[in-house]
């Protein structure tokens, strides 16, 4: 009987795991020097920093995130190709995209043996995707306090320290 016509789904699920895991650690890598690049660049931004300067922070930081997701969804394609289950690197490239988006409308497919690597990949996305939300939302949280600073104006915040220092 031909090896790649026998389901192994205990071998489908140990491979998939693997690469999730390795996945998983590049992206937790990923994020914390994005997030210490984001930081070391933020301890310089005050009340008179350019608004052109935030945006390109923040552009650079979302582009920095999305390359993440990109290398990682690499990480997913290269053994799918190399192993010969989707025969072109474009085509298992834009496997991956679908299934880690959790689309998975495409009109490729990886073989009877190894369908449940689909699953584990769109498993990936939603943890990493998660995981880069939160760093998100924790970004624009700074953003949201700089913005509220400036709003308060140089004599309101001058007023608010003088009434914070009072015993």
């Amino acid at each position: 009987m031909d090896e790649l016509s026998a389901p192994e789904p205990v071998l489908e699920i140990a491979v998939g795991t693997l690469i999730l895991i390795v996945v998983i650690f590049v992206h937790g890598a990923g994020i914390r020097a994005i997030n210490q690049r984001f930081s070391k660049s933020w301890i310089h931004v005050s009340s008179i920093t350019s608004h052109w300067r935030l945006n390109l922070l923040l552009a650079a930081t979302i582009a920095s995130l999305t390359a993440l997701h990109f290398a990682e969804t690499l990480i997913w394609a290269m053994p799918i190709y190399v192993r010969g289950f989707i025969p072109s690197m474009r085509d298992s490239y834009y496997y991956v995209l679908e299934s880690y988006t959790t689309l998975g409308q495409g009109n490729i497919s990886l073989p009877d043996r190894w369908r449940l690597i689909g699953p584990i990949i769109a498993i990936s996305g939603l943890f990493t995707f998660g995981w880069t939300g939160s760093v998100l939302v924790s970004i624009m949280t700074e953003f949201g306090k700089l913005d509220r600073a400036r709003a308060k104006g140089p004599k309101d915040r001058a007023l608010s320290e003088e009434t914070n220092s009072e015993p």
